[in-house]
């Protein structure tokens, strides 16, 4: 993971919490993760869970493009292999694959799923569509009380206000490209809670 990506995130983090006049406390009330948590995050001194930065992103009101985005926003976005703003948890990689477009409602990433791990526990659901592309491995996706097995090439588009969750139960990574499609003002990544 590139560290500097990570410092990167938590200072816009801090930008935007300040922005909206928000306290450490303020924020930790809204969002579940304690003050030091924040903080930590915050300072680059702790690297956020996909789960704890979709439940920032939900507390802020913002989509998680705004944590990865730069100074500048942009009207073509050009991001070069494996260069993607990361970031990494015990189960999981997630990496931008572009953000920064005004109103932007399209989110794409790629997420790398540990073997043995998903968030079965943790289903989530949010506006807008969700399109998962299986690029390697395998994975069972739950959407409502269905479960789908996508193998490398598999596909499968939903409506995300139905609850779903995913593991990988094989012992390998499994790599897929996420699509998220926001309806309304915001975009949705901003509603996920995902590890």
């Amino acid at each position: 993971m590139n560290p500097k990506g990570q410092s990167n995130v938590g200072k816009q983090i801090r930008k935007l919490r300040e922005d909206q006049g928000s306290s450490l406390r303020a924020l930790s009330e809204h969002c579940g993760l304690s003050i030091n948590a924040i903080s930590r995050i915050e300072r680059g001194e702790n690297s956020p869970t996909v789960t704890s930065l979709q439940a920032l992103a939900q507390a802020l009101d913002v989509s998680i493009s705004e944590f990865f985005r730069g100074e500048t926003y942009e009207f073509a976005v050009h991001v070069k292999s494996r260069q993607g703003a990361k970031f990494e948890s015990r189960t999981t990689l997630l990496e931008s694959l572009g953000g920064g477009l005004p109103d932007q409602h399209l989110e794409p990433y790629r997420l790398i799923v540990n073997p043995s791990t998903g968030n079965l526990d943790q289903p989530i659901s949010h506006s807008g569509e969700e399109f998962v592309y299986c690029l390697q491995g395998e994975i069972e996706y739950r959407v409502g009380d269905r479960a789908y097995k996508l193998r490398t090439g598999d596909s499968l588009i939903f409506k995300a206000d139905r609850p779903h969750s995913w593991y990988n139960y094989s012992d390998t990574h499994c790599m897929l490209l996420i699509l998220f499609q926001a309806t309304g003002r915001h975009s949705i990544t901003r509603q996920l809670h995902f590890d």
